[in-house]
């Protein structure tokens, strides 16, 4: 097994713990949110939600589309999934991400570690903020304010 790297961040929400891990299997709801940006608009968006199911969403960018892929390892409503991921324009190395939802007076709490394989060092600071922007547009999908 190759070494990995883990990288963490945490986000509040408001919203209850199942709306928040609903946003990340609902298709209709994930394309507004997951792997996009504000310059751009997904344009394919398919999830298959259930363990060992797959998903694919491709983000239309002005420098061309970005397809991102991965499978669901583990499904716990409302605190708990599981998945790889790849992004195989960038790299064909798969990371495993783990979304653990914990409830909290008023919402919840959200923490995602990305378990990046070593080879991809290189991305860790693109990650990080990669994953800040995405769980900022999942609150703002939600209706909830940015975090600074």
């Amino acid at each position: 097994m190759n070494k990995t790297i883990s990288l963490t961040v945490r986000r509040r929400f408001s919203s209850p713990p199942e709306r928040v891990f609903d946003a990340w299997l609902d298709p209709d709801m994930a394309r507004r949110w997951l792997f996009t940006t504000a310059e751009s608009e997904v344009a394919r968006c398919e999830i298959d939600p259930r363990v060992g199911g797959s998903f694919t969403i491709v983000d239309r960018r002005n420098d061309g589309d970005i397809e991102h892929v991965g499978t669901w390892l583990v499904i716990e409503r409302p605190r708990l999934l599981v998945f790889n991921f790849a992004v195989p324009k960038f790299s064909p190395l798969y990371d495993k991400v783990t979304v653990e939802i914990r409830p909290l007076d008023g919402g919840c709490e959200l923490s995602l570690t990305n378990e990046l394989d070593i080879e991809n060092e290189a991305w860790r600071e693109q990650t990080i903020e990669g994953w800040t922007m995405i769980l900022n547009s999942l609150a703002r999908e939600l209706g909830e304010e940015s975090e600074t």
